[in-house]
């Protein structure tokens, strides 16, 4: 006997609270840097304490991660480099720039789908590439001195962030046979290996915190991103994936409106534009790929 479909209000609850977390998120980082625990270490300690309940609730599924040896090992590092390079982008750059910058991802989704499932490309995507395109060099262009290569840090940290997203949304459906719970497994053990690979090689020594500090970077990994992540699957999985793609957007509220009131930051007119044409970009690719999967 199948269980019946969830309450239609339970899965946009879910990806409200997720959305919510993840446009605030920065604010925890931020006072957890101020109190000694700095963005390496507080990924490294906040994805530790949620792998180990994870792995105490279903550490036997790792198992299956044997069928995609290599492509568990590409999950591992491209949601480790997302995780890492996020919070220290999130904690070093302006909020919603980085999160502007950080929804180039479905240009990127795209992309990779192409490269390693050999998914088909609809004629209008490349237009919608350019355009998301167009959209990131508004952002990064810096008026008297035109566009600069290398950006700012946090810009090329959000950047790659979206680009290791991207990457782990491909692989994530190209593992169909693993549960979820072995694919969270992957990359939570990938997110604290790359932070400690980021320690190590930048010789960050542990940091001399309170308790206070200690135990808000745990409940940030068991409470804020485990809980988030398992919201997002359970939303996406019981809604059409265009209205969750919508949803989702209210991220970037929640980001401009916190950071505009306790951060006093503030868009200038590139910003809105560049945004703009980056949110529309991937908002049209979500649609036209659930078009495509859909019939």
């Amino acid at each position: 006997m199948s269980r019946p479909p969830p309450h239609p209000f339970y899965p946009v609850l879910a990806l409200l609270i997720a959305a919510s977390f993840w446009g605030m998120v920065w604010y925890p980082l931020r006072w957890l840097e101020a109190r000694g625990m700095d963005g390496l270490w507080t990924t490294l300690i906040a994805y530790a304490a949620s792998l180990l309940l994870v792995l105490l609730l279903g550490g036997r599924r790792l198992l299956e991660l044997r069928r995609y040896p290599v492509a568990s090992l590409m999950l591992m590092f491209a949601v480790g480099w997302c995780n890492v390079a996020f919070v220290l982008a999130i904690i070093e750059g302006e909020v919603v720039r980085v999160l502007l910058l950080f929804y180039l991802s479905p240009a990127w989704t795209v992309l990779f789908g192409r490269l390693i499932l050999g998914e088909r490309l609809h004629p209008g995507i490349g237009l919608l590439l350019l355009m998301a395109m167009a959209g990131s060099l508004f952002l990064l262009w810096t008026p008297g001195t035109g566009f600069v290569w290398p950006p700012q840090r946090a810009d090329l940290l959000a950047l790659t962030s979206g680009m290791g997203f991207a990457l782990s949304n491909v692989l994530v459906r190209h593992m169909q046979a693993v549960s979820l719970t072995a694919k969270i497994l992957a990359s939570w053990i990938g997110v604290v290996l790359v932070a400690a690979g980021g320690v190590l090689l930048v010789g960050d020594p542990v940091p001399r915190v309170d308790g206070v500090t200690l135990g808000g970077a745990v409940l940030l990994g068991i409470v804020g991103f485990l809980a988030a992540t398992y919201a997002v699957q359970y939303g996406v999985t019981h809604m059409p994936v265009q209205r969750s793609a919508v949803i989702l957007l209210s991220e970037l509220v929640v980001g401009g409106v916190s950071a505009a009131g306790l951060a006093g930051e503030a868009l200038g007119m590139r910003d809105y534009l560049g945004g703009g044409l980056i949110l529309l970009a991937g908002y049209l690719v979500t649609v036209i790929r659930e078009k495509e999967t859909h019939g």
